[in-house]
């Protein structure tokens, strides 16, 4: 049985991240704190059977559709599609088998901007229930800025939804460290997508003003976690969509996050006009992962590039819809450094 294959990839300030090909995934990321001292920052599993068996996604590239699509269903050109629900009445992250649940193809590269491995995956027509056969390529170059670039590529010979993104959770402290409720966040967000109970958009573009989403300016991400407001109870913390400041297509600054304690800092860069903020608020800490380390409640946070949740059922969100000919790219950075 294929058991999987790490990838490890360093650059020359010590820094080291690990990749895994069963779900082209962000496996590892140690990266120092104030005082120098490396530890990963990166939620994650030593081998196969964690993943298999206990996987929240855990740094996974995630397809074809990324976030939910409600009910399940929708239309392309008159032609209407079923997926799995897999998540309350709605479809989540690709469904039963998406694109973390496969093994990739791996191929080691050499690139000007540092070394890179890079994932390739046919997903077949029909498969999930979605339309064409979908070439998929996710790659990941380390940089000597300490930059984790992720370039993702798709291309179809049928119209389909695409949105990929990669699910990692990070905890700056150390991954396996109890909160993150004390991490300092920012977001170049004017605006968020509301949503209903099964945390499907209603439709509605509204301004983060006088809302627990704003956080234009640093503010430690548990101050209004359990604010009595439809953005933190429906989602049992934030689990919503904020829309990127941006004309969209160019990749712009997105997100910083600090923590104090061991001062480093992430920043994260995006070309998608949607990211996803979740706070790990249905993690139950119940199983061991790295190290013999587990992740209880909050002990994590998502930021997830990517495009609108249930694009194909709201014609006025940006088309996600990839027709033959065209080519996706969704591009997301991870910049780590230390903040004095």
């Amino acid at each position: 049985m294929n058991q999987g294959r790490f990838y490890t990839l360093k650059n020359k300030n010590g820094m080291e991240i690990k990749l895994f090909d069963y779900g082209a995934t962000l496996a590892g990321v140690k990266v120092p704190d104030k005082d120098g001292q490396f530890d990963d920052v990166v939620f994650g599993f030593d081998d196969l059977k964690g993943y298999v068996e206990f996987n929240d996604f855990f740094g996974s590239t995630v397809g074809r559709h990324a976030g939910r699509i409600g009910g399940g269903r929708f239309e392309i050109d008159g032609t209407a599609y079923q997926l799995a629900v897999n998540n309350g009445k709605n479809h989540l992250h690709g469904g039963i088998k998406g694109f973390d649940k496969v093994f990739w193809n791996a191929q080691e590269l050499t690139t000007k901007k540092g070394n890179a491995v890079s994932f390739s995956y046919l997903s077949p027509d029909g498969e999930e229930h979605y339309p064409g056969n979908l070439t998929v390529t996710t790659v990941y170059t380390l940089t000597d800025a300490n930059e984790i670039i992720i370039d993702m590529y798709a291309v179809t010979d049928k119209a389909t939804p695409v949105n990929l993104t990669n699910h990692a959770y990070f905890n700056l402290s150390g991954a396996g460290n109890p909160s993150i409720l004390d991490h300092r966040l920012k977001l170049n967000c004017d605006f968020f997508l509301p949503g209903d109970e099964g945390l499907i958009p209603t439709g509605e573009v509204a301004p983060v003003d006088g809302t627990p989403l704003d956080f234009r300016e640093f503010k430690a991400i548990g101050k209004e976690i359990d604010a009595d407001h439809p953005s933190t109870q429906f989602g049992s913390g934030y689990d919503l969509a904020l829309v990127v400041n941006g004309k969209g297509n160019e990749t712009v600054h997105a997100a910083s996050v600090i923590d104090d304690k061991s001062g480093r800092r992430l920043d994260v860069f995006t070309n998608q006009k949607a990211l996803i903020f979740y706070t790990g608020n249905f993690l139950k800490g119940d199983f061991k992962a790295k190290d013999g380390k587990t992740y209880p409640r909050r002990s994590g946070f998502c930021l997830e590039p990517g495009a609108f949740p249930d694009s194909p059922n709201k014609p006025w969100f940006p088309n996600i819809i990839l027709k033959p000919g065209d080519l996706y790219h969704n591009q997301i950075i991870f910049r780590f450094s230390i903040e004095n």
